[in-house]
């Protein structure tokens, strides 16, 4: 298993192979034959980043049987989704602002994150794993009180597409299980979100075939699975958000409004 990671120094950004504290640096493509270059760093040392470049952000909505239950709507027949904009995405620990000009609920959604990485169209679900560099987690922010402020049209890209509004990280990990892990979001020291990744509709090797038939998926793009119950907003004037997924790790966000 390999934690890929982005990060930042003094003199510039790279990626590398990140083993307990210490990161083995790489050169030339993340997707493509990453090749070590002999230099390592300590993760404390470096200011981790998101870790790939998404040209496009996908993030499922309903895709969970427990929510569909609590929220007493069908499960979809195919995957129901929205693209975030990619100047949404936030770094690991990231200090994320609500934008002067919205004074509404801002809300957490813990989830589990898809990193795509190799091109693909129109693929099957056998093909999707060779396709998948690994997993992430994903702190879906959204803007609650923009979604259906106009009757006549349901703000889904404004809402979670805000800047900041797309925490992911902290790293890539290339071996997960999704169907035995769990989703744990804790608000302020208090656990609010702890569900299982086996009770999606759409688990990720199907994700990847059906969003492949759309529209072709691009090395860096990033799927968020969507979230199940325990959604809530934030409340306090700073609060911390941690996003746990055994297997992956925490990501962490801090946010203020």
């Amino acid at each position: 298993m390999a934690k890929w990671v982005r990060f930042t120094t003094k003199d510039g950004t790279g990626f590398g192979a990140l083993d307990g504290e210490t990161i083995t640096v790489h050169a030339g493509s993340l997707y493509d034959h990453p090749t070590p270059t002999g230099q390592s760093l300590a993760l404390a040392d470096v200011r981790l980043e998101a870790p790939s470049e998404p040209s496009k952000i996908i993030a499922l909505w309903n895709n969970f049987h427990g929510l569909a239950a609590k929220l007493n709507v069908a499960e979809p027949a195919e995957p129901l989704y929205l693209l975030k904009a990619v100047t949404s995405v936030a770094a690991p620990d990231a200090e994320v602002r609500r934008p002067v000009t919205y004074d509404g609920k801002t809300v957490y959604e813990g989830e589990l994150g898809i990193v795509i990485g190799k091109t693909a169209t129109n693929i099957s679900e056998a093909e999707a794993a060779d396709h998948i560099l690994g997993y992430t987690i994903v702190n879906d922010l959204t803007a609650a009180d923009i979604l259906n402020r106009d009757p006549t049209f349901p703000q889904w890209a404004r809402a979670k597409g805000l800047d900041g509004y797309g925490p992911f990280g902290p790293w890539i990990v290339t071996d997960f299980d999704a169907a035995s892990a769990s989703v744990r979001t804790v608000l302020n020291g208090a656990e609010r979100q702890n569900y299982p990744l086996a009770d999606m509709i759409f688990p990720p090797a199907q994700l990847v075939s059906l969003l492949s038939r759309d529209m072709t998926l691009n090395p860096g793009d990033l799927i968020a699975c969507g979230t199940s119950v325990g959604v809530g907003s934030m409340k306090e004037p700073r609060n911390e958000v941690d996003v746990i997924i055994d297997g992956i790790g925490t990501l962490r966000t801090i946010f203020v409004q």
